[in-house]
């Protein structure tokens, strides 16, 4: 194959070309260190500038005495004029002979990193920008290390602002030696070290002769040489759950699953299951707007799945192929975060964190290690993460999740931490770990070793009530999906707390409305899980009081009554299922169908108290 050519002439020859592919590239670099410059560099001598502009930018700066830069050319938000950083990240278009190129320029002032973030997250290769006369400072490492961090590998670095310092090529060996070796530390091998003054011209388009000691290519040049990443459709399928449509006109009850496919492809017919819930289905039929139905589906696309059965999956859950290698599911892994939050990062405190399409709390269980991002230097002991640091950390969701490791599939691997409604934190999962709710047990275990039980024992309770206490859920339906069977479980919890106080039983019954109305509420994920950990502790001291405690938990699944298991320790759970539940694993005493009658449906919850020794052997 022709190497592409480290000039422009060849590349404005082409014009327009149709076939070229298109090459996703992220500019980053400390603030002042002149990315604004080089993109206006880039956009006019590639001639990707409007008809007329460059010259409009000119006159503008001669009408107010002001030196042309280049930079001005993207300086066109109110705020970046106003402060002179640019805090957001602008996305540019150019090409060349041999492809298009989207160009995003990433902040670089140091309270603006998250929105770097941003604009890295979906980038194919980088340009990172220093200045010469300033050298490697503090944010040139951090923004490495986020590259590294986000799985960038193609990378070159432009040596910026070479005018300001005679062209003198001590200058840029002395720069290239230090980050060269930061950047290797990180994990990543720039492509090349490129000397350029973006003011001046130097080396972004054509070859210098102000740099006769650089034999390597120029900017542009360096960017025809990237390659374009393999197709992700080889890799196993993956699609995060953004949203589930339902259609009620003309008797259409479809539901369609949607979202976008971060790798693989998938066909009509194939055989998908849905994490971390574990539901099993076929694909019935593969939906888009106005378009005939297709027969499959590839990375990148975004259309919409039936399934053969309709079964009910949330928001959030990852859709993966029957045939092909799972990903990880649990509640506990190892993750390298880098943190940029006010508040620093500490355990015990409780997080919303976003991996895919899902949304669920998380905290720090363990602190392994800190680095100070800066200088890539380990901070010993340290108990959290400060603004600005690099650390592995062990990780616990409320919930499982499912998701894939870095080194596997970093897309499907990076996740952000949200503190105070910003994004604070972003991170790639390094290593699964065990399944489970280590931090809620040991909090429950330390709460058991200071429990101070009443001079009246739960012998002496069972003496007197004749009968253990017990927590019995009714696992109904999700009240959207379903309202009536959602009423019908919650009658049936009434019932029998009737029933059984009619029996002379010390029996309590709890609506879930006294605590929250929707366990589906947008937005709402900490409010859910908290009210999960009320409901356990609740249901903790009914138990403790030898209480029959009934409660009905729309749309409950198999992490809820795990965690309501954990909470509810030493006493245990009684799970009565109703109709369409939400249950794939746990195994209910109960099996209730919704048009079950009620008298009916109560007997057999008595019945199989009875046969379990909760209650008596005698008729109520």
């Amino acid at each position: 194959m022709t190497r592409p050519s480290d000039n422009l002439s060849e590349a404005v020859q082409a014009g327009n070309n149709p076939g070229a592919d298109h090459l996703d590239v992220v500019i980053a670099g400390h603030v002042d260190d002149g990315k604004s410059s080089v993109i206006g560099r880039i956009l006019a001598d590639t001639g990707a500038l409007p008809e007329g502009k460059l010259a409009e930018v000119r006159a503008r700066c001669a009408r107010n005495a002001r030196p042309f830069e280049y930079a001005f050319l993207l300086d066109a938000l109110k705020d970046e004029q106003s402060q002179g950083i640019t805090i957001d990240t602008a996305r540019c278009f150019f090409k060349t002979a041999r492809r298009h190129y989207v160009i995003n320029d990433a902040p670089g002032h140091i309270e603006f990193l998250r929105n770097m973030v941003t604009g890295a997250a979906r980038a194919e290769a980088a340009l990172l920008v220093i200045d010469a006369s300033e050298g490697v400072r503090e944010n040139s490492r951090r923004h490495g290390y986020l590259l590294s961090l986000l799985g960038l590998r193609q990378v070159a670095v432009i040596v910026n602002k070479m005018d300001l310092v005679a062209y003198d090529e001590a200058v840029y060996d002395r720069i290239r030696t230090e980050y060269l070796a930061f950047m290797r530390h990180v994990g990543v091998e720039p492509a090349a070290f490129i000397p350029v003054s973006a003011r001046e011209g130097d080396n972004l388009s054509t070859r210098s002769e102000r740099t006769p000691w650089y034999t390597g290519p120029t900017v542009i040049g360096q960017l025809d040489r990237f390659e374009k990443p393999a197709d992700d459709s080889n890799k196993p399928f993956r699609m995060p759950v953004q949203d589930i449509y339902r259609f009620t006109e003309a008797n259409d009850d479809r539901r369609i699953v949607a979202g976008t496919i971060e790798t693989g492809t998938v066909r009509v017919g194939d055989a998908v299951r849905f994490l971390p819930s574990g539901k099993g289905a076929r694909i019935r039929s593969i939906e888009g707007f106005h378009v005939d139905q297709p027969q499959s589906a590839a990375v990148g696309e975004a259309p919409g799945f039936t399934l053969d059965p309709q079964i009910y999956i949330r928001r959030g859950e990852l859709m993966v192929r029957e045939d092909e290698p799972a990903p990880w599911t649990g509640t506990r892994f190892r993750a390298t975060i880098f943190w940029m939050g006010a508040a620093p990062l500490v355990p015990g405190r409780r997080y919303p964190m976003k991996i895919g399409a899902a949304r669920v709390p998380v905290e720090v269980a363990e602190i392994l290690h800190v680095l100070d991002a800066s200088e890539m230097t380990s901070v010993a002991g340290k108990q959290q993460v400060d603004r600005h640091d690099v650390a592995e950390c062990v990780f616990e969701t409320a919930r499982p999740v499912a998701c894939d490791i870095a080194t596997e599939f970093p897309r499907t691997a990076r996740f952000v931490l949200i503190d105070d409604y910003e994004i604070a934190g972003c991170g790639v999962v390094m290593e699964a770990g065990e399944s489970g709710y280590a931090v809620l047990k040991e909090r429950v275990t330390q709460r058991e070793f200071n429990w101070e039980a009443g001079e009246v024992s739960a012998e002496h309770r069972r003496e007197e009530y004749g009968h253990d206490g017990k927590f019995v859920v009714f696992v109904a339906p999700d009240a959207g999906r379903d309202p009536a069977g959602a009423e019908r479980a919650k009658a049936w919890a009434r019932h029998l707390e009737q029933r059984l106080f009619d029996g002379h039983y010390h029996t309590y019954g709890l609506s879930m409305n006294n605590l929250f109305n929707d366990l589906e509420t947008p937005g709402e994920i900490m409010s859910r899980e908290e009210h999960l950990l009320q409901l356990g502790q609740i249901a903790r001291l009914m138990t403790d009081a030898g209480l029959l405690f009934i409660t009905t938990l729309p749309g409950a699944d198999d992490a809820d009554l795990a965690k309501l298991r954990v909470l509810n320790q030493p006493y245990e759970l009684f799970v009565v299922a109703v109709g369409d539940h939400e249950l794939v694993e746990a195994q209910p005493e109960v099996l209730l169908d919704a048009g079950t009658a009620d008298d009916e449906a109560v007997q057999r919850v008595v019945d199989a108290l009875t046969q379990r020794a909760v209650i008596p052997d005698y008729s109520i």
